[in-house]
């Protein structure tokens, strides 16, 4: 049997627009703070290995909440380069995980989220779903399978699609 992987897909929980902060730092809304909450007890059920998330404070502070809902990650890396990062960018991170890494998880921002669902998966009406609507705090998880570094288009299947509310 082919090895297969998990991919977690998430977008940021809703940040809050009441600050003059410029969009980078912009923090998460009171409701943000709730569905990442939510979040957390959703992803609490997945072992993952590595998360790679934009560096923005309303991404951050969305897996943090999340964590301390009983989410947990063996290592959490905040890189810019998610932060406005197209779709074929976030591929090629993923391309070079480490195999042993059984649960990936990607925590960014639209229209890129959206996006990495409707270039993986294989047509649904799950993912079609997915891609047409992909409000904040929305997580999606993929079955991947192959290796990492083989990752294609059209060749992940969505099993579960999430909009988490606290």
């Amino acid at each position: 049997r082919p090895m297969s992987h998990t991919l977690i897909v998430m977008r940021h929980a809703k940040s809050s627009w009441s600050t003059n902060d410029p969009d980078h730092r912009r923090p998460l809304a009171k409701r943000g703070i709730r569905d990442a909450t939510a979040a957390g007890g959703i992803l609490a059920g997945y072992p993952i290995g590595g998360v790679l998330s934009s560096s923005s404070t309303r991404t951050r502070q969305t897996w943090e909440t999340a964590a301390a809902a009983g989410a947990r990650a063996d290592e959490v890396v905040f890189t810019d380069a998610l932060y406005g990062a197209w779709t074929d960018a976030i591929v090629e991170l993923l391309r070079e995980l480490e195999e042993s890494v059984g649960t990936a998880m990607v925590l960014g921002h639209e229209p890129t989220m959206s996006s990495l669902i409707g270039w993986l998966a294989e047509p649904s009406e799950l993912a079609e779903d997915a891609y047409a609507h992909y409000p904040t705090g929305a997580l999606a998880v993929l079955e991947v399978t192959g290796p990492w570094a083989g990752l294609g288009q059209g060749r992940s299947r969505l099993v579960r699609f999430e909009i988490p509310r606290g």
